[in-house]
């Protein structure tokens, strides 16, 4: 079992597949990013290896990230093996759901249970503008896909950034009456590459709430109260899914925290918002035993920090977001 000094359980690892993309968000990274070579990520056998030790240590649930994991080279194979893999009891993926209508149906039968689904706006012209690169109605499909093939329950984020989709709130929220979706708001966090944009136009987690309460009317609590993952759950009256905010900046949930994450090149990241890493990969490439790898795992995990240093002004610099995973 895998414990950081505050007595923490942490048992949820995300993988980040890959760094590269087919978007280029601009919360997330320049139009411009170059991307590492593939030789310099895990290949498919050191992310297996990985997943067999972190489930050794008690982790359960997993979620694929990037960059985008689907663009990456034989993801149903990787999908497959990871679900099959003993101690592995959770498999999810975020993916922007640009290829989910080629991918979902597979990557269904082969063992990933759910998926969430970044998309920021309903507006096409907005959808461009926030992604560079996005086609929405290429999204849309995605997600209706996965959810006729099961990958439910169809969880859907949106990063808001002031001046770019703040004003299309309500009409993401109110894809939670009909359906029975959940739609998660998430707070624009601080990293390298977008620096500025992303600490001078945040939209606050109660700006959220507030816009969609004025529409709506007052949202119910959901979830009893409780966390689901990262988001604060609610419901509007009589809908069909649910609502969460995810406050990251202005109101953390870091006493909550089981997560660590394990970077595309192999780093065991601590904390999202802290730069603070434990390389993994360059010990297993030297021929570190199992043993070795299990006890530096221990070790980095006990270090896992209580939670960000934003209100101190310490951001983290040292990745851009593609580069952690979400």
């Amino acid at each position: 079992m895998a414990i950081d000094r505050f007595g923490r359980r942490i048992h949820y690892l995300r993988i980040s597949l890959t760094d590269h993309c087919n978007l280029r968000c601009v919360y997330c990274m320049p139009e411009d990013q170059t991307f590492r070579p593939n030789a310099e990520l895990m290949q498919d056998d050191e992310v297996l290896m990985l997943v067999r030790l972190f489930a050794g240590l008690g982790f359960d649930k997993f979620r694929l990230t990037g960059g985008e994991p689907t663009v990456r080279a034989h993801i149903v194979k990787l999908v497959h093996d990871i679900a099959e893999t003993p101690g592995v009891k959770y498999l999810s993926m975020t993916t922007n759901g640009v290829l989910l209508k080629k991918l979902a149906y597979p990557l269904r039968e082969a063992g990933l249970q759910r998926v969430n689904v970044s998309i920021d706006t309903l507006n096409s012209e907005r959808f461009r503008r926030l992604t560079r690169w996005g086609t929405l109605d290429d999204v849309l499909g995605g997600i209706e896909t996965a959810e006729a093939a099961g990958l439910t329950p169809i969880k859907l984020n949106a990063v808001v950034v002031r001046g770019y989709n703040e004003q299309d709130i309500v009409d993401l929220a109110a894809l939670t009456i009909d359906k029975p979706w959940q739609m998660r708001f998430i707070e624009m966090m601080p990293f390298a590459g977008a620096t500025e944009l992303q600490l001078k136009q945040v939209v606050t987690a109660d700006e959220i709430r507030s816009q969609i309460e004025s529409e709506f009317g007052p949202l119910e609590e959901a979830n009893n109260g409780e966390l689901d993952g990262e988001a604060r759950m609610y419901h509007i009256q009589g809908a069909a899914g649910e609502i969460g905010i995810i406050s990251s900046v202005s109101a953390p949930f870091c006493a909550q925290c089981t997560r660590a994450r394990l970077t595309a090149d192999g780093r065991l990241r601590l904390c999202l918002l802290r730069e603070g890493e434990v390389d993994l990969l360059t010990p297993l490439r030297a021929g570190a035993s199992l043993d070795d790898l299990r006890q530096i795992i221990i070790d980095g995990i006990w270090q896992k920090p209580w939670g960000h240093g934003l209100a101190d002004g310490l951001i983290p610099l040292n990745r851009v977001m593609s580069e952690i995973g979400g």
